[in-house]
């Protein structure tokens, strides 16, 4: 991945966040037919003196051939994509002055490298899906959790998945969120981002910009 200085995020703390905040990966590897990518909710874990940068962990199908590619000793990446927008020429001062701009897209974005390893393991697994649930069900009124489905049905589901692992070796983050601009465009690009008016990522990246311009108390 291309980046420059500027754009460089290399804060484990930051780099965790992004991936825990948007936890839907694109796991990149090579097999028999060339590149291609599973897309997986990960958990981040903790660094350990084995993974450094810490421990991705998932589960896909027992049908999908990504966790039998665990046996090779290559490397997989993993690509998680944060917050983006696009970025008119409209909030750049120099636009007003001589109309000398053209547009861009800011984004946060991590990659994740480690090599992939299977855990066939029911208690690991069941271990793992009660941390997912817990997480992605605390917004619900009532949370569901896997106790509440039948000890036996989740035990025949158990069997139809299989854990995978990336002790992670190296990651790398690039924001790129204008820090090349003045500090009057950054200011209004999150201006402009956070009064769009369809919420989501452009609010996001709005937070992310104005955080890097507000002094540290």
């Amino acid at each position: 991945m291309y980046t420059p200085a500027s754009f460089r995020e290399e804060r484990l703390d930051v780099l965790h966040g992004l991936v825990h905040a948007h936890p839907l990966g694109a796991l990149v590897r090579m097999d028999a037919d060339g590149l291609c990518a599973d897309h997986l909710p990960f958990e981040i874990a903790a660094p350990t003196p084995e993974a450094p940068f810490g421990i991705l962990r998932a589960h896909v199908a027992r049908a999908n051939p990504l966790w039998r590619a665990a046996a090779s000793e290559d490397e997989c990446m993993v690509i998680f994509q944060g917050p983006h927008a696009y970025i008119t020429p409209a909030w750049y001062a120099e636009k007003q002055r001589s109309g000398k701009e053209v547009p861009t897209f800011n984004y946060a974005v991590v990659h994740a490298h480690g090599p992939l390893r299977a855990i066939d393991d029911a208690a690991w697994l069941l271990g793992l899906l009660e941390r997912l649930t817990t997480r992605h069900e605390a917004a619900q009124a009532t949370p569901w959790q896997v106790a509440d489905a039948p000890a036996d049905y989740i035990g025949k589901l158990l069997k139809a998945i299989v854990g995978i692992e990336i002790p992670l070796t190296r990651i790398t983050g690039k924001w790129k969120l204008g820090q090349n601009r003045t500090l009057e465009d950054q200011s209004r690009m999150a201006h402009g981002l956070a009064a769009d008016t369809q919420p989501g990522a452009a609010q996001a990246l709005a937070v992310m910009i104005a955080a890097r311009l507000t002094p540290a108390s």
